[in-house]
């Protein structure tokens, strides 16, 4: 299928100029609520009057940015004091089941209570943690973190409310992508026909080079989905909601988990047996290159979910602090030249997000392909 020239070049140029300011839309929104938490905690301490130190506010502003939320702010009236969006359900299992809405924390300016027990967010990480009705969290000395209990938590939070986004997005497109083959005889139609290329580039220039033409169908379903999850997941990262999945260290992990198992799990012999007695190499280096070669078995999950995280997170921490920068020149020329470099950076944040879906997916064909290699049998006669 092609593409043609004009409207392609159309698209590509609207969605440049619309995303930074996307961007810095998303960054006025979260600086409102940014100083509305730091004066809470101000007041929490004992201070009665609003931090006036604009590089706390955005210090604080970028670490509310870039953490997990359990309500949904889509912006906030300065005057009144007033959010505006949706909360969340918050489930959390303390010595039995509690199920409430995180309208009760009030933005985490109040205190929960749910079947005699008390919860409070703790504004430094965004966790819950089981308090007295004073909704007082305490801190280790030496180390800072809470000693306050922390209930297991299965909330619904702004990120899983992303995947679910990004889930029913996909599911969705290609439905219609599917039914349209089905019903034009092969033939993609509508909506799909802009994901048709992508869906061919992955299967030809991915999959089968690393995978095999003999092997790559039975992984193709997977590595469609991981591409195009994290790519939607990416950009949903770019927009004025605030999100910050792939950002999330636990997000990452268990992505690169599913590798890490679908590989180890439909690997054959030969697999197996390059990693413990490497075929080729004198009998003593194979006992020194076995536990190495085993610990590679869980470096490149490890690879896959560090690479993702600290790019997309590194990312966004860059941008907002780019940002940043407008409120702390004001002044026509700083501002002007942190806005010019934050635009820049929006275009560069759109390379990056397709790069990581391309590399987290072709990471993985590479170690599916390692696991289902057939090896030359002469191979084990060297």
């Amino acid at each position: 299928m092609v593409i043609p020239n004009k409207p392609l070049r159309f698209i590509l140029v609207a969605l440049v100029a619309c995303l930074p300011v996307m961007s810095f839309a998303n960054s006025e929104k979260d600086a409102v609520h940014t100083q509305t938490e730091v004066a809470h905690e101000a007041a929490a301490e004992g201070h009665h009057a609003e931090p006036t130190d604009i590089k706390s506010k955005i210090k604080g502003f970028i670490g509310h940015h870039v953490l997990d939320s359990h309500d949904f702010t889509l912006t906030q009236d300065d005057e009144t004091g007033k959010y505006y969006g949706f909360p969340l359900p918050v489930i959390l299992w303390d010595n039995g089941l509690h199920i409430f809405s995180s309208a009760k924390f009030n933005h985490g300016h109040a205190v929960a209570e749910s079947n005699g027990s008390y919860y409070a967010i703790n504004h430094h990480d965004g966790k819950i943690y089981r308090t007295d009705a004073s909704g007082e969290i305490t801190e280790n000395e030496k180390t800072g973190h809470p000693t306050n209990v922390r209930p297991i938590d299965f909330s619904i939070t702004k990120t899983v409310v992303s995947i679910f986004a990004a889930a029913l997005l996909m599911f969705l497109l290609f439905s219609a992508l599917a039914k349209s083959y089905a019903k034009n005889g092969g033939i993609a139609s509508g909506v799909g026909r802009i994901f048709e290329p992508l869906v061919v580039y992955i299967r030809d220039e991915v999959a089968i080079p690393n995978i095999g033409e003999k092997h790559y169908k039975k992984y193709m379903s997977y590595l469609l989905t991981i591409f195009f999850f994290v790519l939607f997941l990416n950009i949903l990262g770019l927009t004025p909601l605030g999100i910050n999945a792939t950002g999330n260290l636990t997000i990452t992990f268990a992505l690169a988990l599913i590798t890490f198992l679908i590989t180890n799990l439909s690997a054959n012999k030969n697999y197996w047996g390059h990693i413990f007695w490497m075929p080729g190499v004198p009998k003593p280096m194979r006992i020194i290159l076995a536990p190495i070669e085993l610990l590679g078995v869980f470096i490149k999950p490890f690879s896959l979910m560090i690479r993702l995280y600290a790019n997309i997170f590194a990312g966004h921490i860059v941008l907002m602090s780019i940002i940043g920068l407008m409120f702390i020149f004001k002044s026509w020329i700083g501002s002007s030249l942190s806005f010019g470099l934050s635009f820049v950076l929006s275009i560069l944040e759109i390379l990056v997000a397709f790069l990581q879906a391309y590399i987290f997916t072709m990471l993985s064909a590479l170690y599916f392909g390692s696991a289902v290699e057939e090896h030359h049998h002469e191979e084990a006669h060297h």
